[in-house]
């Protein structure tokens, strides 16, 4: 039976080696960190609370996992932020925007029956089924839906990306970050963040079309009009 031996990388002997080894890991560490700190650039001075979110026709909330058919307590979390704007008159209307890929599987109408058992009248929530990720929800709220100006929903450690992607995707946007404690979820999500900073920089500079486009949507203005919005 043959044996292998894995050995260590070599370090490379010379001084003028040693230096460009460590002028590469510098680089490499710059490249790392540049896609984060351009979502804190693009997002400094667009993030609210609920209690001081601007006025604004539309509120957008993305999807956040489902638990047995129910939003899970992230996504909740993020719908109660929703209900009290509206509620307080901060909003008119609400896009839910989730994934509804399967059958059996649907983030926005999970979404809608929550805010109508937590006050928001059914005829101001509007359904986006294709909201896949972050930057296929922002895509389609500006293309499909037409919404120009929102207020974004989410957790604080999602909602500097929604808001730098939805500015990329030509949505005037200001963030709410709904707090959370700081359980297994909340790091694994923002450790995640740290790796889908990557993608959300590469998704702005090269704007690919979402995995589903489709038609145009009347859908948020049509509930603006209902609720004697412009």
């Amino acid at each position: 039976m043959r044996r292998f031996t894995v050995r260590a990388p070599r370090l490379p002997r010379t001084r003028k080696g040693r230096r460009r080894l460590v002028q590469a890991v510098m680089a490499g560490c710059v490249l790392a960190l540049l896609p984060a700190t351009w979502l804190r650039l693009a997002s400094e001075g667009r993030l609210h609370t609920v209690a001081d979110a601007p006025r604004t026709e539309v509120a957008v909330v993305f999807g956040a996992g489902l638990w047995q058919g129910e939003p899970s307590p992230y996504l909740a979390h993020r719908l109660d932020a929703a209900a009290e704007l509206y509620r307080a008159g901060r909003i008119e209307v609400v896009l839910v925007t989730g994934d509804n890929s399967r059958v059996d599987y649907d983030e926005p109408d999970a979404m809608r029956a929550y805010l109508t058992r937590h006050g928001v009248p059914d005829a101001r929530i509007v359904s986006d089924y294709a909201g896949f990720d972050t930057w296929d929800s922002c895509v389609r709220a500006k293309k499909i839906f037409g919404v120009d100006r929102a207020v974004l929903i989410s957790q604080g450690f999602h909602v500097r990306r929604a808001v730098a992607l939805c500015r990329a995707a030509g949505v005037t946007s200001y963030g709410v970050g709904v707090d959370e404690p700081h359980d297994g979820t909340w790091y694994y999500g923002t450790v995640r963040e740290v790796l889908a900073a990557g993608k959300a920089a590469a998704d702005a500079a090269f704007r690919p079309d979402p995995r589903f486009l489709g038609p145009r949507e009347p859908g948020v203005e049509r509930a603006l009009a209902e609720g004697g919005g412009s």
